[in-house]
């Protein structure tokens, strides 16, 4: 597989119609008044759930001593540098997906689902944002659908969709052969401009009105779904996406108190950086699969 040398091209399209093909109900309709045209897209990391989610999941691994704590640190930092120094440019999000894709290869995907499943009920549960979980439930209330639009594989996207009771997940598709991870990702990394093409596919198939939806994030990196949608919403903004939505009279929800709001830069901090999470992730069950 090739890191470097020829610079590697975005491609939020293929990215964005991957996510959407990929998506699937993962809970059943609420018994109200459907309303078919209008919906609801919720950022996962910092917006539903403090910190990366992929990193909560690396920690599950480490509980279970697939790796050791040290390599945590190490990751976790990786995702801190990540975050201060802003580089969450094209070559180093390649550079970080294509690591994090090498060693997923040969694994099981429903062993990945069992442990999401475990792990979401240990470790992500107690994270949830319960102010972001309330709206996402207004709008089920309402008869709209609510999905999740994720850089987080799509597997554990799912997971924490079904246990929420939301409609579905957008996330990073990874391709697999007879159910298992072939170590290529199906489109690329949805990240970005990658998130507003999903949700433009995923709009176009449920023959939703954008217009008529509604987008809520954390993160500046997710400006392009949050200007799609009729309505925006920053939840726990970084100074970026604050400043824009001010600006533009966007509502804004800050569920964080005290320390919580500036520890926002710091390793469980959400972003790309999480990726490093991942790649601790990925390390820990190659690790242990080739043991058993």
């Amino acid at each position: 597989m090739r890191l470097f040398g020829r610079r590697h091209q975005i491609e939020p399209e293929a990215a964005g119609e991957a996510a959407a093909r990929a998506a699937v109900t993962v809970a059943p309709a609420e018994p109200v008044e459907p309303d078919l045209e209008a919906a609801a897209f919720f950022d996962v990391d910092n917006t539903m759930m403090r910190g990366a989610s992929i990193y909560h999941f690396a920690r599950g691994l480490a509980t279970r001593g697939m790796f050791t704590t040290s390599d945590l640190l190490k990751f976790a930092v990786g995702q801190a540098v990540f975050r201060l120094r802003g580089s969450e440019n094209p070559d180093h999000i390649a550079v970080a997906r294509e690591t994090a894709l090498a060693f997923v290869a040969g694994t099981k995907v429903d062993d990945v689902v069992r442990l999401g499943e475990e792990i979401y009920d240990e470790v992500m549960a107690d994270r949830i944002w319960s102010g972001t979980r309330a709206l996402a439930q207004s709008h089920l209330d309402a008869g709209q659908r609510v999905w999740l639009v994720t850089a987080t594989p799509v597997e554990l996207a799912r997971v924490i969709a079904q246990r929420l009771g939301l409609t579905g997940a957008l996330g990073t598709v990874a391709e697999t052969g007879n159910g298992i991870y072939t170590g290529r990702l199906v489109g690329d990394l949805l990240h970005g401009p990658a998130k507003a093409e999903a949700v433009r596919a995923l709009a176009r198939r449920e023959g939703l009105d954008l217009t008529r939806c509604t987008a809520y994030s954390d993160s500046a990196n997710d400006l392009p779904m949050l200007s799609l949608v009729g309505q925006a919403v920053a939840i726990n903004p970084d100074s970026e996406l604050r400043e824009h939505a001010r600006k533009h009279d966007w509502p804004i929800k800050d569920f964080r108190t005290g320390r919580k709001a500036t520890l926002k830069a710091l390793p469980i901090a959400a972003g790309v950086g999480a990726i490093a999470g991942g790649v601790a992730a990925g390390m820990a069950l190659r690790r242990h699969y080739r043991r058993v």
